[in-house]
């Protein structure tokens, strides 16, 4: 793990922290990546409720909730399933902060409407709406889920989390 995912998720600790706040995660294509670097952060149990990896779409409906209809209607790597992926996550933790990840590392598995490196993004702070971005990660399959489990960690602290006690 690079010393910048380090170092951004120290900083998303600090931010949980100062609120006694709690993360949880609802990964697929990294795999708890995100779950990893959080808990590489020594105190990481005073800020880290949970992570759900659920990589397979039956993970995706089994354990988060999301709706096969959903699925179907577009796919595992859209901002529909993501939102749902939250939903789940924000229904099966006690996190205040929940943040979603599904998308194509690759190298194989894209298509002309969804290429590799296409990954969704849910951010969503407990009681608000969810925030949700797709983006266009370039590079193989090491390199994007790197630079998805960045953009992830710093869409919590873009989340605007209130400073202080």
């Amino acid at each position: 793990m690079s010393p910048e995912v380090i170092s951004l998720a120290a900083q998303v600790g600090i931010a949980l922290q100062a609120q006694r706040w709690q993360l949880a995660t609802a990964e697929s294509c990294t795999g708890g990546l995100v779950c990893a670097a959080v808990t590489e952060i020594a105190g990481s149990s005073g800020w880290f409720d949970r992570g759900f990896v659920t990589y397979s779409n039956e993970a995706k409906v089994e354990m988060l909730g999301v709706s096969p209809l959903t699925l179907h209607a577009h796919g595992a790597v859209s901002e529909e399933t993501v939102r749902e992926m939250l939903a789940g996550a924000l229904a099966k933790s006690v996190a205040h902060v929940l943040l979603a990840i599904s998308g194509i590392a690759g190298p194989a598995g894209g298509t002309a409407e969804k290429p590799v490196g296409t990954v969704c993004f849910g951010w969503q702070r407990r009681g608000y709406p969810a925030q949700c971005l797709t983006l266009l990660l370039p590079g193989d399959r090491v390199a994007v889920r790197e630079a998805a489990v960045l953009r992830a960690l710093q869409g919590v602290l873009d989340l605007g989390l209130p400073a202080g006690g």
